[in-house]
């Protein structure tokens, strides 16, 4: 497994219901390594600081492997590394096999798979198409925010090493199902519940369904 991009953004402004707001959605390849914080890539913009960023969400990684996936769906953009507004672009990383509470090592820094990406209307307005949405839900390959355990330096072609494996077989797709999901399985539903890696407003959420 490897990084083979490390992508930040600067805040870009849209109109939605008539007002302008902003977003950091729009990130690009960057020729520099990137500093992974407590809370945020350095350098790199977060806008609404109540979804995006934080310690549970301090970096976001996405999967190569599914980019020829949504290329074909929307052969007209203008694609690089980065369209999914990913911090780190991953190869060989899948959310179907990734625990939820596993440790790697990405280049000096040492992260924990944290929480699934949840879409927003921001996706569907960087991709100009707000039914990517739903797409993306039932496609059920979200990418992954980390906690970032101890700081570091990330740079393109570092290896992405697993340091420690999760005892709690929930896989990131498996969370982002049980998060979506209008039938919770009750299986999955109890190794969320009881996987502490995932932020506790999550977890005493999905509480209330037992």
């Amino acid at each position: 497994m490897k990084v083979i991009a490390t992508n930040t953004g600067a805040a870009t402004t849209f109109l939605w219901n008539g007002k302008e707001e902003q977003t950091g959605i729009y990130k690009y390849p960057s020729q520099q390594s990137l500093f992974l914080g407590e809370t945020d890539v350095e350098n790199d913009i977060v806008v609404d600081r109540k979804h995006h960023g934080g310690i549970h969400k301090a970096c976001f990684l996405f999967a190569s492997e599914h980019y020829p996936y949504w290329k074909s769906i929307y052969p007209s953009l203008s694609w690089d590394w980065g369209m999914f507004g990913e911090n780190l672009t991953t190869q060989g990383m899948e959310d179907s096999t990734t625990r939820i509470g596993d440790i790697y090592r990405i280049g000096s820094a040492l992260v924990q798979i944290s929480t699934p990406r949840e879409p927003c209307y921001k996706l569907g307005i960087r991709f100009n198409d707000p039914n990517i949405i739903n797409m993306y839900i039932t496609y059920g390959q979200p990418g992954t925010y980390v906690r970032v355990l101890e700081k570091g330096r990330v740079t393109q072609g570092d290896t992405i090493e697993l340091v420690q494996q999760s005892k709690n077989t929930l896989t990131v797709k498996e969370c982002f199902t049980i998060i979506l999901s209008k039938h919770k399985d009750p299986i999955l539903l109890l190794k969320a519940i009881n996987n502490l890696a995932i932020p506790e407003y999550k977890r005493l959420r999905l509480q209330q369904y037992l």
